[in-house]
C-alpha cells in the first residue's frame, strides 16, 4: 500500500467589483477591442477598501472546506501562495488559520508569483507523502490591483483579484493506483527576473512598488518552458498528451494558453478558462479555475488533470492530477 495525496474539495472566492475594459479605456489609452485580441480579457474583479489577501483566502478557504465535508479542525496545515500579503510579516497564512479559528498546526506562505500554486501544492503533496500532515488547506490569494501602475495600460489591463482554495487529504490506495496528485515539477532562472518584476520591496525601497514586464520576452519563455514541464510531468508518469483529459493552466493570455494547447496536441475544448472575467490572478488562476471545472461538473472522478504556470523569478511548474 501507499499514502497518496488526493484532493478532496475545491473553492474559491471573487470581489464584487467588476472592472470592464470599456471601463479601463477611460483610465488609460487602449480599447476594449485591443485588449481582447492580444489577451483574451474581457473583465476583471477588483478588491474594494478592507478587502484583502486574507479575507479572499479566508472564503475561498470556508467553500473548499465545505466541499470536502469537514471543518477547519480537520486541517494540519494552511499553506497560503500569495505575491500580495497583507503584511510584511506575519504571513497571510497564520491570519487565515486565526480567522478559521485554528489553534493547532501551522501555517505559512509561498512565494513564487504566479506559480506560486503548484509550488504550494507540491510542498503539500510531500508533506502528506513524508507523514507529517494528513489533511492541508492549500490556498492562492492575491490582491494584485495594490501593486498595479494604472497608468501603465502594458500591464494594468491583465490582472486582477481573486482566491482559489483546495483541500488536499493523505488516502491509503495500492501500490499500482494511480491517483491523486500522481507528480510535480518545478523549476526557476533568477537570471530572467528582469522581465517580469516588482520594482520595490521592504528590503530595498520600502515600498510594495509596481508591476513591470517585458511582454514580448515573458511570451517567448511562457509558451517554451510550459510545454516543456507539462512534457515532463507526462513523461514522469508514463503517459502521452492524448492521455489527457483536461488542462488547467494558469490564467495569463489567452495567446500562451492557445500556443501551449496547441503543442501539446490538445483540443480547445480541453482547456478550462476563467481568464475572460477574472484576467491574471497569479497564484489564485489555477485553484480558481479548477475549483469552477469541478462545481460545473467538467471535471470528474478518474479523468487527468494537467495543471502548469509560469511567473515572475522567472519561476515555473506543473502538477499532474488523477482526479
Amino acid at each position: 500500500m501507499a499514502i497518496v495525496s488526493r484532493i478532496i474539495g475545491t473553492g474559491s472566492h471573487l470581489p464584487d467589483k467588476v472592472l470592464t475594459n470599456v471601463e479601463l479605456s477611460k483610465m488609460v489609452d487602449t480599447t476594449d477591442d485591443w485588449i481582447i485580441d492580444r489577451t483574451g480579457i474581457r473583465e476583471r474583479r477588483i478588491c474594494k477598501e478592507g478587502e484583502t489577501t486574507s479575507v479572499l483566502a479566508l472564503q475561498a478557504a470556508e467553500n473548499a472546506l465545505e466541499a470536502a465535508g469537514i471543518t477547519a479542525q480537520d486541517i494540519d496545515q494552511v499553506i497560503v501562495a500569495t505575491t500580495t500579503p497583507d503584511s510584511t510579516f506575519p504571513s497571510t497564512a497564520t491570519k487565515v488559520q486565526a480567522m478559521l479559528g485554528m489553534d493547532h498546526g501551522f501555517a505559512f506562505d509561498v512565494q513564487a508569483v504566479c506559480s506560486g500554486f503548484i509550488f504550494a501544492l507540491s510542498i503539500a503533496d510531500n508533506a502528506i507523502r513524508a507523514g507529517q500532515s494528513k489533511r492541508i488547506l492549500v490556498i492562492g490569494s492575491e490582491v494584485f490591483s495594490r501593486i498595479i501602475d494604472w497608468t501603465d495600460r502594458t500591464t494594468c489591463v491583465l490582472f486582477g483579484d481573486g482566491a482559489g482554495a483546495v483541500v488536499v487529504e493523505a488516502q491509503e490506495v495500492a501500490d499500482d493506483q494511480k491517483v491523486g496528485i500522481l507528480s510535480t515539477h518545478l523549476h526557476s532562472d533568477g537570471k530572467l527576473r528582469e522581465i517580469l518584476y516588482c520594482d520595490g520591496g521592504p528590503g530595498s525601497t520600502a515600498t510594495t512598488g509596481h508591476v513591470r514586464m517585458l511582454g514580448r520576452e515573458v511570451f517567448r519563455h511562457a509558451v517554451t518552458n510550459l510545454a516543456a514541464v507539462a512534457n515532463e510531468a507526462l513523461e514522469a508518469n508514463g503517459l502521452e498528451a492524448k492521455d489527457l483529459d483536461w488542462l488547467v493552466p494558469h490564467q495569463a493570455n489567452k495567446r500562451i494558453l492557445d500556443g501551449t494547447a496547441k503543442k501539446l496536441g490538445l483540443r480547445e475544448d480541453q482547456v478550462v478558462i476563467t481568464l475572460d472575467r477574472h484576467a491574471n490572478t497569479s497564484a489564485a488562476s489555477i485553484p480558481l479555475a479548477l475549483d469552477e471545472a469541478v462545481r460545473d461538473g467538467r471535471i470528474k472522478e478518474g479523468q487527468y488533470v494537467l495543471t502548469e504556470a509560469m511567473g515572475g523569478g522567472l519561476t515555473w511548474g506543473s502538477a499532474l492530477i488523477r482526479w
